[in-house]
């Protein structure tokens, strides 16, 4: 989404913030979602950035509204999981492995299609997902896998 830095009509009518609700008299406000907000009040739900501040984009999804790098670091590029495609809900607990972001359920060897589940080792072989019984060779990514809940608050980790 686009946000769009404005200056608010001279006499014309008075805007309410989406944020906090009250009377948009700055100098600038930002339009973006529909809505009007102070520009302190557009922040990412995530870092807490002031979203005019740092870009001209925002992303929302879940109820959340997020800056550029929060919304990659919690739904991946597209907000779809690497191995099927389809998207992913908000709400819904995820695995990620390299950056890329997974459903639990498609978070599988590529062998035995086995799921693997947190506290399992596995191999991430060229974006190629393998347990640790089936690994064609290399190193070990993580020993310890755990899921991580896009609605939560959590720093940038790689499983």
């Amino acid at each position: 989404m686009n946000v769009k830095k404005q200056e608010p009509n001279g006499g014309g009518a008075v805007r309410s913030c989406a944020g906090c609700g009250g009377r948009i008299s700055d100098r600038f406000l930002l339009f973006s979602m529909d809505r009007y907000w102070h520009t302190r009040c557009l922040k990412c739900s995530c870092c807490q950035a002031q979203l005019g501040e740092i870009g001209s984009t925002c992303f929302s999804k879940g109820g959340m509204i997020l800056c550029r790098n929060d919304y990659i670091r919690l739904f991946g590029h597209s907000g779809a999981c690497n191995a099927c495609g389809q998207s992913i809900p908000a709400s819904e607990m995820v695995m990620r492995a390299q950056g890329n972001v997974y459903h639990l359920k498609c978070f599988t060897c590529a062998t035995c299609r086995n799921r693997l589940v947190p506290g399992d080792r596995f191999h991430y072989v060229n974006g190629t997902i393998f347990c640790e019984h089936d690994r064609p060779g290399g190193a070990l990514l993580s020993s310890h896998l755990t899921p991580l809940q896009s609605n939560t608050l959590l720093p940038d980790q790689k499983v």
